[in-house]
């Protein structure tokens, strides 16, 4: 019942919430493409709430907040089988996101970020002690900006995961894209090599992991978006592809 009350403040808490991250008019940046990081950050100031909803009943909830002045923290929480029937699979733990910019981005140079964010996604092995998708764990992510029938951003990403009882224990590589299309919306791309999870214990097959979404700034600070995840059919233990997810989001100043 406690776990649940937290979820419930979250969710009570984005209703406080309401400045979008998508489409040429977006005022603030993606902290996170789909599952991968980006250099982008939240602004001093500025709090933001997330839902991440996945197959199985997934529901992952943050609570980010920009503390300085390139230097934002926040903390998500979640479980399987919280939208459908029977008993709740909460997470273990609460989960922690912090990032520091490094290099802000100008006209020849792209973003430098660097975090530490131990929220995986999907269903969690206990016997592993893993999401179905690893978390980032540490990580380093540059973002660059151009003109192009409105914005192209390109997003690269290193980084190493501490979900190591699997045995694979590899640096991991991505990267992503975005483009504007129009004043609110915006197309996302990302690939996952999953260089650390691609062993005999691991749960994905050695294709990476191949994600798509939309995202529309829907008024103020609400950035709703759909996103289809795994279409290179990377998972060992299912057969589906294209696994189909919402996301939800709200920015807002607090002073």
């Amino acid at each position: 019942m406690k776990k649940f009350i937290v979820l419930l403040t979250f969710l009570y808490t984005g209703v406080l919430f309401p400045q979008g991250t998508s489409g040429t008019a977006a005022k603030h940046e993606y902290r996170t493409l789909i599952d991968l990081p980006s250099a982008g950050i939240l602004e001093k100031g500025f709090a933001g709430i997330s839902f991440d909803i996945m197959p199985y009943g997934v529901v992952i909830s943050k609570l980010e907040v920009g503390v300085f002045d390139n230097f934002s923290f926040g903390i998500s929480y979640g479980g399987s089988n919280i939208i459908g029937a029977g008993k709740v699979d909460w997470y273990s733990l609460p989960a922690i996101n912090v990032r520091l910019r490094l290099v802000d981005e100008t006209e020849n140079m792209p973003a430098v970020t660097i975090g530490f964010d131990s929220q995986g996604k999907g269903l969690y092995t206990k016997s592993l002690e893993r999401y179905q998708i690893k978390s980032p764990g540490f990580f380093a992510a540059v973002s660059k900006n151009y003109q192009f029938m409105g914005y192209l951003s390109v997003h690269g990403i290193v980084n190493y995961s501490l979900e190591r009882e699997d045995n694979d224990k590899d640096l991991n590589l991505g990267f992503g894209i975005e483009k504007t299309l129009g004043a609110n919306f915006s197309l996302i791309g990302e690939y996952d090599f999953a260089i650390n999870d691609n062993t005999g214990n691991s749960l994905g097959d050695g294709t990476g992991y191949l994600n798509m979404g939309v995202r529309w700034s829907v008024d103020g600070g609400l950035t709703i978006g759909v996103n289809l995840r795994d279409l290179l059919d990377n998972k060992k233990f299912t057969s589906s592809k294209a696994d189909r997810g919402i996301y939800v989001e709200f920015i807002k100043s607090l002073f």
